[in-house]
């Protein structure tokens, strides 16, 4: 069980390193083009690095269980798709 969680925690870091890197690629060029398109695709990225973050801390730090843990985080993911789909389907 210890490795499972070892590996757990290790592809969750990956995923926080890669989606915090693509909010942060996202607002940087929102900055600067002003296209208020990626503002929200960094938001719906933005929601998903907070999901992966408070899920992942919760679960190691507090010991929520894990059902509640995946649960929420698919909550943050859905919220931030929909967040980047609307990024993608609106027009200037």
């Amino acid at each position: 069980m210890n490795e499972i969680v070892t590996a757990i925690v290790l592809v969750r870091s990956g995923i926080l390193l890669l989606v915090s890197g693509i909010t942060y690629l996202a607002f940087k060029t929102y900055r600067r083009t002003g296209e208020r398109t990626l503002r929200a695709l960094g938001l719906g990225f933005g929601v998903i690095t907070v999901g992966t973050l408070t899920t992942s801390s919760a679960n190691q730090f507090f010991s929520a269980p894990l059902e509640i843990g995946i649960l929420v985080n698919s909550i943050f993911v859905a919220v931030g798709f929909a967040i980047i789909t609307y990024s993608l389907y609106t027009q200037r």
